[in-house]
This record gives structure tokens, sequence and C-alpha cells, in this order.
């Protein structure tokens, strides 16, 4: 993996994020993408890494918009309420991009990810980056990013993790983290992760 990415004016976390992913799934793997929303990134693994590819996502409407896409494999479902449809390590790789922080049962699902899957793919916004924490501070209120762009009133967000909270978590729980990446605006982070990275990616197995 290159040890920096590129920074340009149109790419968003979102984008990198799906870069990162598709730098990392292997050629022809299975993937189950928890979350999968409308299917972009199932869609771009299985046109660039040839993946055979399955999705759970709660919103039926963005069923319908995988099925669109000939993502027949997608599923309506409630991760919270775990896995049990699918078997221990019937898929390479289980992906829960930018999900982490919308979930009820965080443990649970990442649980659920690591018995199904032979590794987890885990991305969320990092709540500890220094500009929340100055809106926090100075105006008392929660904060607002490119990262966070929701108001806490109209946002899907109900954990509000840091890189810290979640490196604690696979610790408790014994799971291995076999690789992590940080970034911010486009440029890889690695000094004082926490503080500096808006989001953070990370390979469990």
């Amino acid at each position: 993996m290159p040890s920096e990415i590129q920074s340009q004016t149109h790419t968003t976390p979102h984008n990198i994020q799906h870069d990162l992913i598709c730098s990392i799934v292997e050629e022809g793997s299975k993937v189950l993408d928890l979350g999968c929303g409308e299917g972009d990134l199932l869609k771009r693994l299985k046109e660039q890494k040839g993946i055979t590819g399955a999705g759970v996502e709660v919103s039926e409407e963005k069923v319908y918009a995988c099925i669109h896409k000939g993502l027949m494999a997608v599923h309506h479902g409630d991760i919270d309420t775990g896995l049990a449809d699918y078997p221990d390590k019937s898929f390479d790789y289980v992906i829960l991009s930018e999900t982490l922080q919308e979930i009820h049962k965080p443990a649970l699902v990442i649980g659920e990810m690591l018995r199904v899957g032979k590794k987890g793919i885990v991305s969320f916004p990092n709540f500890g980056y220094w500009r929340a924490r100055m809106q926090m501070f100075f105006l008392g209120r929660a904060p607002v990013t490119k990262s966070l762009p929701y108001e806490w009133y109209e946002g899907p967000n109900i954990q509000f993790l840091t890189i810290k909270d979640f490196t604690r978590l696979c610790s408790i729980k014994s799971y291995q983290i076999v690789q992590s990446v940080y970034f911010c605006h486009g440029k890889r982070i690695t000094f004082m992760p926490n503080l500096r990275a808006n989001a953070a990616l990370f390979v469990l197995s």
C-alpha cells in the first residue's frame, strides 16, 4: 500500500476509503459488505477485483438501488441483530465502511464480522479529531466538520468513538489489528493520529 494517499481537490474521505479498501481486498475474494448502501463499493470491487460479493442493507430503497446496479446478492436486514444466516468463515473479507458509528451494537457486529469472515475491514470518522475537539471546547456544542457533516439532531451517528476507543475495544475483545491506516483530507497520518486524523481504517482478524 502506498505510504501516502495523494490529496486531490475532488477527493472525499468516502472515496479515499474506497481506494484503500480496493487496495487491500485480494483479487477474486469472497466479500460481504455490511451496511452497503447503494452498492457503490461492492460494484467497484466486482469490476476492479473480480470479487464474489454480497451485501446487507437496512434500507429497502437502497437494496433496490443495489439490485438495479446488478448486485443481486444484496439482502435487506439489520446487522444489529447479528449474521446468523452466514456460516463461520464463509467470506474472505467482511467490510463495515463508515457504518460503525451508526449501529446500536458495535461489539456484537464486529464479533460477527470476524466469525463469518477471515478478515474484517472497519472504517469510521474519528470524533477525536482536533477540529471536533476545538468545537466542543470553545463552542460547547456537538461538532460539525467535513468528516462529521451533520448537526446532532439530523445525522445518523449514534456512537461517538475515537481511534483510541476502537483500539481499546480491540484489546478488550482480543481482536488482532492486522493493519491500520489514518488519514485527513487525502493524506495519510502517522503522527498522533487520534488528534490529527479525521478518519481511520482497520483490518482485523
